[in-house]
């Protein structure tokens, strides 16, 4: 590191699951944000034009570093695998007992969809798109999705 320059000390690390687009300072973001002295319509304006261009009712899931000097930064992951999972097979819940029912059909385009969207998560950046596909297929067998070749 220069001289002269101060590396920031980190208050909080806050994670949030807010719709795109749709971030105000209600709850959950104004209590999670103003506990810790942050500019809450700043944070609004940055986050709900960062997702413009993502449907409304998608929720995103969002981590806030707070830093001591009242600052932040923030980053914005895509939403769920089972959230994608759901939509794909058309369901609002996954199966009570996923190991002995079928909650719903998807196929391995789907799964590839997915992947390659979770492939641009900072969790997901140096995973092979095999690896993520992989994750995604046991991510649906738990929540009691099966996964075909093609629909029938």
């Amino acid at each position: 590191m220069s001289k002269g320059v101060k590396e920031k000390q980190i208050g909080a690390l806050i994670r949030l699951v807010v719709n795109a687009g749709q971030a105000k300072p209600a709850p959950p973001v104004g209590p999670a944000l103003g506990q810790h002295r942050l500019n809450l319509m700043a944070f609004c304006k940055d986050f709900n034009a960062r997702t413009q261009n993502i449907k409304p009712e998608v929720p995103m899931s969002v981590t806030v570093i707070a830093y001591k000097d009242n600052t932040f930064d923030f980053t914005i992951k895509s939403p769920s695998t089972s959230y994608f999972l759901k939509k794909a097979a058309g369901i609002q819940l996954g199966a009570s007992r996923a190991a002995h029912e079928t909650a719903g059909v998807v196929t391995v385009k789907h799964i590839y969809e997915i992947a390659k969207i979770k492939q641009s998560d900072p969790d997901c950046q140096y995973m092979s798109l095999e690896a993520i596909c992989k994750s995604i297929m046991g991510t649906a067998r738990s929540i009691g999705i099966e996964v075909r070749r093609t629909l029938d």
